[in-house]
Formats: structure tokens, C-alpha cells, sequence
């Protein structure tokens, strides 16, 4: 395995590298509702969907050409 020339610019540009995050955000507060049981009026299952939603986006978004990614 070897790192594109760019992997800087990669990771700060892409949108596949946001939607990862966002999706490891959702999943982080999926885990800790139970202990904010009353205090969110959210569904516990809609950052599941959220996370997925956002990790399937990430798929897409991979084969997307991103010109806003600077050259090698």
C-alpha cells in the first residue's frame, strides 16, 4: 500500500474524508443517548440512519471527481 503524493491535500479537501468524519460523530453520539436518555427530544435510531446515510455518501462521493484538490 502506498499514499497518493497529495494524501495532505486528500484529506483536507475531499468531501469522501467529511462524510467519514461526520459519519464517526454521528456513531459517537449514537453511543452516548443512553445516557442522555430525557435530555435529547431526538430518536435514538436517527443518528444510526444518519451515520449510514453519511457513510454511503462517503462511497459516492469517492468516485466523484473533486476539483478543488490540489495536484500532486
Amino acid at each position: 500500500m502506498k499514499l497518493v503524493s497529495n494524501w495532505r491535500a486528500v484529506l483536507t479537501y475531499s468531501w469522501s474524508q467529511r462524510f467519514i468524519l461526520l459519519a464517526a460523530v454521528l456513531s459517537g453520539i449514537e453511543v452516548a443517548i443512553p445516557f442522555l436518555d430525557g435530555y435529547l427530544p431526538i430518536p435514538q435510531r436517527l443518528f444510526a440512519a444518519l451515520a449510514a446515510l453519511s457513510t454511503m455518501l462517503a462511497f459516492l462521493a469517492r468516485f466523484v471527481v473533486q476539483r478543488n484538490i490540489p495536484p500532486k
